[in-house]
């Protein structure tokens, strides 16, 4: 496995052309994502001013000034108890992938969290057959938290969901 030079840094607007653009591929493509519509460019921004608002981390991956993947956390569940925990996302354009770039977003995106006060972080990963994202998860100290089994219908098919949980805190 390849690690390219990347630089992880936060997401500005001008980021986000390139992150709709991954972001499409994997909506129009796979089953990872259950959205059926690309968020539009404008829906993006919104999405880094709410995080932004909540003290809550975006980041890209530069590779020579190209941004090739990206990582944020975003609310778990919208009712106050919940304000706490965190769910990752994590993206790379499609030949980026298989490089060790999750990795390094994942690495930084977790402290960023810890930093914001967040105590829980969820990842809920589409079971495709590829268990990529689970290892990826695995080895950055994420459990098996359940199943959800064919929550997701999409492209003609039946997807379950792997839910995996870390703790950022101790407390």
């Amino acid at each position: 496995m390849t690690v390219p030079e990347a630089v992880i840094r936060p997401a500005v607007p001008a980021d986000l052309r390139t992150v709709a653009e991954i972001y499409a591929h994997y909506v129009s493509q796979t089953v990872i994502t259950f959205d059926q519509v690309p968020p539009t460019v404008a829906e993006w921004e919104q999405r880094l001013d709410g995080l932004a608002d909540r003290g809550l981390p975006f980041l890209v991956a530069d590779v020579n000034g190209t941004v090739v993947g990206y990582a944020y956390a975003g609310p778990w569940r919208p009712k106050p108890a919940y304000r706490y925990t965190v769910e990752d996302s994590i993206y790379l354009a499609p030949d980026q992938t298989g490089r060790g770039l999750g990795g390094t977003l994942l690495g930084a995106l977790l402290p960023r969290c810890t930093q914001a006060g967040m105590r829980q972080m969820i990842a809920v990963i589409a079971d495709t057959g590829n268990g990529a994202s689970t290892a990826l998860h695995q080895r950055f100290g994420f459990a098996h938290a359940g199943r959800l089994t064919g929550v997701g219908h999409k492209h003609g098919r039946s997807v379950d969901t792997l839910l995996m949980q870390r703790a950022l805190t101790t407390d």
